[in-house]
């Protein structure tokens, strides 16, 4: 079976073409800059065919219908025709509490999906453009969606629900859903496998955006980012954990909207607040200038991910391993270190030389010998674990 992943967002489209039988990228690329000028990013097995190719892409559709052409090209294709793609598969950031599977895209998914624009203003109305746009595009072809929060949804409720009046959840779902589900899951999974049984993890998923979660035996028992992305760790540009008071305090000192307060707080702060220099952590560490700003903002960055492992070890009752993964935890021996150094008495022991000798893009343990708790980097695979629901909903659903 073959499997387009689509990750739309509301100006742009990545996607993955992958055959299941072998789990093999068949082609992949991106459609950015839509309803502006257009870009058009194509790689068939490695081989880049257009690197951000001019290509006029005024909505959604148009997107879906370059990837197709593509795809299909007589010369450089990855598919024979438009047969030969079995299933759509589509990453959506906010299934809210009903969603807590992967299921097969129908009108009422599409619709209840839609009414919950309000918890993901930024992601939803992208998702649904995709989703219609593949509709028209590939007729009678099955289309399931993937959910970013459903692995957390087997969170129990003293974990996901928050210490404010009851009817601010009854009546407006305000609670934590948790985000980047299918990087935690597989990384789950991934975990199970080296560890040799389903036990107590704890997953660092550390990029531009970031989040923990601990694990047992397979269920999420909690993770850091909440009701939206923002909560929880120090990233790229976002706060992270802040005092809610800040918001009204920001407005009256600088005139700002509640949106602006919360725009600030997503694209301004984080690394690239604190440090004054980039939201990219590999800006920051190499800057040539290693000023007090630039240290600072490393050190709360790493302190920050070491304080949720500890609560996440103490919420376990211990561990028995941890994962790091994404493009921070996958390629940053150096921030890896930063974090784990000081945990010692937790059973944590970092193998120091396999740190920063692992090769990019490899899996290993890369904790000490007479560490009790494993430390692995692992890399992630989102489309992958995607194409994997999709293809088994469409054979639950035959």
């Amino acid at each position: 079976m073959k499997i387009l992943v689509v990750n739309a967002g509301s100006s742009s489209l990545k996607y993955q073409l992958i055959d299941m039988e072998n789990h093999e990228v068949l082609a992949k690329g991106l459609c950015e800059r839509l309803g502006m000028d257009g870009l058009f990013t194509y790689k068939v097995k490695g081989k880049t065919i257009f690197n951000k190719e001019a290509i006029t892409m005024k909505t959604h559709t148009d997107a879906v219908k370059q990837v197709i052409k593509a795809l299909t090209a007589k010369e450089n294709g990855a598919v024979a025709s438009l047969n030969d793609i079995d299933a759509v598969g589509h990453r959506i950031v906010h299934g809210g509490e009903n969603f807590t599977s992967s299921v097969l895209v129908t009108d009422a998914v599409v619709k209840e999906i839609e009414g919950l624009t309000p918890l993901a203003p930024l992601h939803q109305p992208g998702h649904v453009q995709g989703i219609k746009a593949c509709l028209k595009a590939m007729p009678g072809k099955p289309n399931v969606v993937v959910f970013d929060t459903v692995f957390h949804s087997t969170m129990p409720d003293y974990a996901y629900r928050y210490a404010i009046p009851k009817q601010a959840y009854t009546d407006w779902k305000i609670r934590k859903y948790g985000f980047h589900g299918s990087s935690h899951q597989f990384i789950s999974g991934q975990l199970e496998k080296m560890v040799g049984k389903k036990g107590k993890f704890i997953i660092c998923h550390i990029g531009n955006g970031s989040s923990v979660s601990a694990v047992k035996n397979g269920k999420c028992q909690d993770t850091s980012m909440g009701f939206t992305p923002l909560e929880g760790l120090m990233m790229g540009t976002r706060s992270g954990d802040i005092d809610p008071s800040v918001v009204p305090f920001i407005m009256d000192k600088t005139g700002k909207s509640v949106e602006d307060v919360i725009q600030y707080l997503n694209k301004e702060s984080g690394l690239l607040g604190v440090s004054c220099v980039s939201g990219d952590i590999r800006d920051v560490e190499e800057h040539e200038e290693q000023t007090d700003d630039i240290r600072l903002a490393l050190q709360m960055y790493a302190y920050r991910i070491k304080k949720y492992i500890g609560s996440y070890m103490a919420a376990l009752n211990g561990a028995d391993a941890i994962a790091f993964t994404a493009g921070v935890g996958e390629n940053d021996a150096w921030m890896r270190e930063q974090v784990l150094t000081g945990l010692e008495n937790l059973g944590i022991k970092l193998d120091k030389k396999k740190n920063l000798s692992l090769p990019r893009g490899a899996t290993d343990k890369i904790s000490a010998w007479n560490s009790k708790v494993k430390v692995y980097v692992i890399p992630t695979d989102e489309e992958g674990l995607i194409a994997q629901e999709t293809m088994q909903v469409v054979l639950k659903n035959k």
